[in-house]
């Protein structure tokens, strides 16, 4: 993570929910987080709405010139890179993972801003696929930029955050040998390549 917004919401998150998959809405206090909620958001997980804000902060809206509360996600995303953009939400919600991506937001005049973009699973409720927290931020903010809105955004390059859950076991490998003494040792099998 390049942003350090990004980086603070992670750590801030990482310790809210601690070894569950993901912390609860009603847990993340904006007091904690005072610093950066101008570069963060939630996202409501619903696909058929296009993931609609529930609360977008003051840099965020001001990315796109206007207040962002109840407009859909996917609205903000250009032709191609929409489906994708809603294919991140869904993944960070049914998967309970955090992602990072890079993104390019388009100004009218042909400019661009290279930004970054945090997704990290909520519950709500107690219930899971709810709500997505996250980031958007400039890399580098250019000066006119609060007068010039973004027009639409680009995705780039895509980041997963590590497992879910650091509680899942790994898959154990058992020998085929039967079970009448331990060996101990190495154990040579046949096999290797024809000749």
């Amino acid at each position: 993570m390049k942003h350090s917004s990004s980086r603070q919401l992670f750590d801030y998150w990482n310790h809210r929910r601690g070894n569950r998959p993901a912390p609860e809405r009603g847990e993340i206090e904006p007091g904690a987080i005072r610093g950066i909620l101008g570069d963060t958001f939630i996202l409501a997980h619903e696909p058929r709405t296009g993931h609609p804000f529930r609360l977008a902060g003051t840099r965020v809206c001001a990315l796109f010139g206007r207040e962002l509360k109840a407009e859909p996600f996917a609205k903000l995303w250009g032709d191609a890179s929409r489906p994708s953009a809603i294919k991140l939400v869904d993944l960070a919600a049914d998967e309970w993972v955090g992602l990072v991506a890079g993104v390019t937001g388009s100004v009218e005049d042909g400019s661009t801003v290279d930004l970054e973009l945090l997704l990290l699973p909520l519950s709500y409720r107690g219930r899971a696929h709810a709500r997505v927290l996250g980031v958007l931020a400039p890399l580098v903010a250019p000066p006119g930029l609060a007068i010039t809105p973004l027009t639409s955004l680009q995705l780039g390059s895509l980041r997963h955050l590590g497992p879910a859950v650091e509680t899942v076991a790994a898959p154990r490998l058992t020998g085929s040998t039967p079970a009448r003494r331990p060996r101990h040792g190495l154990i040579v099998y046949e096999g290797g390549r024809p000749e």
